[in-house]
């Protein structure tokens, strides 16, 4: 132990254990409540938005989304009282492409509120004005932010439970030699796949945000952990399969998900884009090493120094608030509209243009190789979930063959890198995956789970 001069191992040992178990509690843990399984941290969020109700929260996003526009515009000019706030610069001096994704998001929020949402809605008039603001593309993006807006706040505040008192470093020292031969990672990573699979894919990609921006993980890492790690809750994989009538099957459905999953973050970390990424640090130093350093008899015991010498350096109530406010505000002002502007437009894209349709086409001969039946409406659903997680589960809702919408509805959930949501959260954040790298990754999704859940099907049908 290096940093232990001012307080006992002993009471090391309970400043790790209590915020870590609190932590896994809230993050980590399903609860149901009102017949759905949650997680803790999710009903704190949902009990915050409805007491201070839906229109405020409303009111608040827009607020948030026009800040965000404005401020991103005058950061342009690189003004003093923005450069030289660390705060303000990480919050709102972005490139002009972002500027102008902020900027979208801030007209596409105040047209749908104006249009759809407002005391005095009006009626939207011509043909673009009511793809923006319909309740399938800018209606679905604004309700998505305001669901968002207080997970954000509470889990940035919430998350320093698990990154900041040892819990990664000890789960990392016990993981490391099972994480990294199979999927190029650190143990660590096993904390940013529970917590997404128990809990949601946004709550994941925060925490491998947070991981990434302080060091601990490398480019290659993060880009892994957040494109392959990053999961739908259990709660919407249980919604999808009902939107297809095939809730009775959610045991099968729900395993077939992990082993797809597992076998993606296998097989996509040794193909391009992700094998490219480099494994550079933002911060040097900061990352364990993944063999056992001399002098330590197991991974418990070295796991154990690493978690009890994190909790020594933390440097108390402040840092743990200081933390939580920088996360919440960069969460609010750069991930939200993003979510809004690029889920709207590739809404529209989605539900008035065929453009998703002809993308599906190739898939059709290898959907028919595989012998799926209604293999054209099915190979119409394989792109469009990279828009939206929910529509390709609504596509194919009509289709009369069982076997169709169960490939679906588990390949809708396995690709999981939906613009919407948790694509959105990945290219706006300072992970080091764009958009063009993030749909690659997609199709390489898509193409392992038509290959493993289409046999499958043929077995189960």
């Amino acid at each position: 132990m290096e940093n232990n001069t001012t307080k006992s191992r002993g009471a090391l040992k309970a400043m790790f254990l209590i915020p870590s178990i609190i932590g896994v509690i809230i993050f980590m843990i399903p609860m149901k409540i009102g017949g759905s399984w949650t997680v803790v941290v999710k009903v704190i969020s949902d009990a915050l938005k409805n007491a201070i109700g839906y229109n405020n929260v409303a009111m608040l996003c827009i607020g948030i989304l026009t800040v965000s526009a404005v401020m991103a515009v005058i950061s342009l000019a690189k003004p003093k009282f923005i450069m030289d706030n660390e705060l303000l610069k990480g919050c709102f001096a972005v490139s002009l492409p972002w500027v102008i994704v902020r900027i979208i998001g801030c007209v596409c929020v105040w047209l749908t509120w104006i249009y759809s949402f407002s005391p005095n809605a009006k009626e939207p008039t011509g043909a673009l004005l009511q793809a923006i603001v319909g309740g399938d593309q800018g209606g679905l993006a604004y309700d998505l932010i305001i669901g968002l807006v207080f997970v954000f706040l509470m889990a940035s505040y919430l998350l320093p439970l698990l990154t900041d008192f040892g819990l990664l470093e000890y789960v990392g020292a016990l993981l490391t030699k099972v994480m990294r031969p199979l999927f190029k990672v650190p143990g660590r990573a096993a904390v940013d796949c529970i917590t997404s699979w128990i809990g949601d894919g946004t709550l994941g990609v925060m925490l491998t945000c947070n991981q990434y921006e302080g060091g601990y993980y490398s480019a290659k890492e993060a880009s892994i952990i957040a494109t392959l790690f990053s999961a739908v809750s259990i709660t919407f994989s249980l919604v999808v399969l009902d939107e297809v009538g095939l809730v009775e099957m959610f045991g099968v459905y729900y395993l077939l998900i992990c082993f797809v999953g597992i076998i993606c973050a296998l097989i996509c970390p040794r193909l391009w884009p992700l094998k490219n990424k480099p494994d550079t640090y933002l911060v040097p130093g900061k990352a364990a090493p993944d063999t056992l350093p001399e002098g330590y008899k197991s991974s418990g015991e070295y796991g154990m120094d690493l978690a009890l010498n994190r909790v020594a350096a933390h440097k108390g109530i402040g840092e743990f608030l200081a933390s939580g406010t920088k996360n919440c505000l960069s969460m609010w002002f750069g991930i939200l509209p993003t979510v809004m502007a690029v889920g709207t437009v590739a809404l529209v894209l989605a539900n008035y243009t065929p453009i998703f349709e002809w993308l599906g086409l190739p898939f059709k001969p290898l959907l028919q190789l595989l012998g799926v039946p209604e293999a054209g409406a099915a190979a119409s659903t394989m792109v469009v979930g990279f828009t939206d997680m929910f529509t390709p589960a609504i596509l194919i809702a009509g289709c009369e063959d069982a076997m169709t919408r169960f490939i679906v509805a588990v390949i809708s959930i396995t690709q999981v890198l939906f613009l919407d949501e948790v694509g959105g959260l990945i290219i706006s954040s300072k992970l080091p995956v764009n958009l063009g790298e993030l749909f690659v990754i997609f199709l390489e999704r898509t193409i392992i789970s038509i290959l493993v859940v289409c046999p499958i099907a043929h077995l189960l049908f």
